[in-house]
């Protein structure tokens, strides 16, 4: 049996091999010049338009024009430039981009439910999306199940008659488990569901979209814009979901408006296009402190090793060249530890005792008392969450071995 499902596995890793798709060149393939001639795309800060005809503008109102723009909380050019290029990212036809990935989040599962409705979720999520799945979307009369991802005859026996949505994230915050997209996304379809992808861990590493979600979503305030700087979020998908989004009489995405700044889509724009070198720099750093981890005797966690349990999954779906991801965490066993250890790491230099990730500096926290603290303590504990653990987003440090030493520095002083 372990054979044969280790065969299958080299099949499908082959496959996908095979068509090969590179999301930097994607977006680099984008003419992006605008009427007068400048190198980056114009920021209009315009909230209405204006229109020749009157019927152009009732055209528009009903979705039937092309190069028309109505009002920013619907498109905006700028808006409009910034989507475009994370579609092409992602290997969508359309995206829309929004004020926060929170925003992101939420409108795109509100989108897909109703009073009724059903909801599977991984028990192991942000804890802000967990937050609104466990007490927020239930007000509106949706059922939510939490279940374990990994285990695919969990999800399976967790879908309802009146399932809607299998959501979870391509990598998981913050255990960093991946999840089997191509196999969930059989789960969802063959129950008439839809698999909604978070790929905020993992931009330009996986391509959801490719391996079978219909959604993907991101909270650009990390990798995508990568310095801190600004809150956004983006779903992307097919030219008829986004248009669905916002349709001005039941889009989700145009009656709550959630709409990002130009002035925000211009400078991420920007960002976006070195985006690939971040992310190879990212991994680079994650893997060398993951091999001085392992060799030092320090209990981490990284994706990138093979003795991760996703490891073989992670490698089968991920786009050639962009490593393993900047996401890695030790296990300090308590939290008075961890936070000793954090305190101690940002007084040698480490880096900063922060939430978020996806920054030029390598920031570190306590999940269970942060970015998972919405999470209650007994479901921590299910999800397998130790209560020492330091979550790093590691930086772009130029010397990753100092920045060993400087951990190593800090455990040793706690002991």
């Amino acid at each position: 049996y372990f054979i044969s499902c280790k065969c299958a596995l080299k099949k499908i890793i082959k496959i996908i091999k095979m068509e090969k798709f590179d999301p930097a060149t994607n977006i680099e393939k984008l003419d992006k010049k605008d009427a007068y001639r400048g190198v980056n795309p114009i920021i209009c800060d315009s909230a209405t338009f204006m229109f020749e005809r009157a019927q152009l503008m009732t055209d528009t109102f009903h979705g039937e024009t092309e190069g028309y723009f109505l009002y920013s909380r619907h498109w905006n050019p700028t808006t409009l430039a910034l989507s475009q290029s994370l579609a092409a990212m992602e290997g969508t036809e359309a995206a829309w981009v929004t004020g926060s990935g929170m925003a992101a989040i939420t409108v795109a599962l509100l989108h897909e439910v109703k009073a009724g409705d059903h909801i599977v979720s991984s028990m192991t999520t942000y804890g802000g999306t967990f937050a609104f799945l466990n007490n927020y979307i239930k007000k509106f009369g949706v059922e939510v199940t939490f279940v374990n991802m990994q285990d695919l005859d969990a999800v399976k026996k967790a879908i309802k008659p009146n399932t809607k949505v299998l959501y979870t994230e391509a990598m998981n915050n913050p255990l960093l488990r991946i999840a089997n997209i191509p196999e969930l996304s059989k789960i969802a379809h063959a129950n008439g569901a839809k698999l909604l992808v978070d790929n905020t861990f993992t931009p330009m590493i996986f391509s959801p979209y490719r391996l079978g979600a219909d959604v993907v979503i991101y909270s650009m305030t990390k990798y995508v814009n990568g310095m801190n700087d600004c809150v956004a979020g983006a779903i992307c998908g097919t030219q008829d979901y986004v248009n669905s989004l916002i349709d001005v009489n039941d889009g989700t995405a145009m009656l709550l408006g959630p709409v990002l700044d130009p002035m925000r889509s211009s400078s991420i724009q920007k960002n976006l296009h070195t985006l690939h070198i971040r992310m190879k720099k990212h991994s680079e750093n994650a893997m060398y402190l993951a091999k001085r981890f392992k060799e030092t005797g320090i209990k981490y966690n990284y994706p990138g090793l093979e003795e991760h349990p996703d490891h073989e999954l992670f490698t089968s779906m991920m786009n050639d060249g962009y490593g393993y991801g900047g996401m890695i965490s030790i296990d300090m066993g308590t939290a008075e530890r961890a936070s000793a250890i954090m305190e101690k790491m940002q007084e040698l230099g480490v880096g900063y005792l922060a939430v978020s990730l996806g920054y030029f500096k390598t920031l570190f926290s306590n999940s269970g008392k942060s970015t998972s603290s919405e999470v209650p303590d007994d479901i921590q504990k299910e999800m397998g969450m130790s209560e020492g653990l330091i979550r790093f987003s590691v930086g772009l440090d130029n010397d990753p071995e100092r920045t060993f030493q400087l951990i190593k520095q800090a455990i040793e002083a706690t002991r």
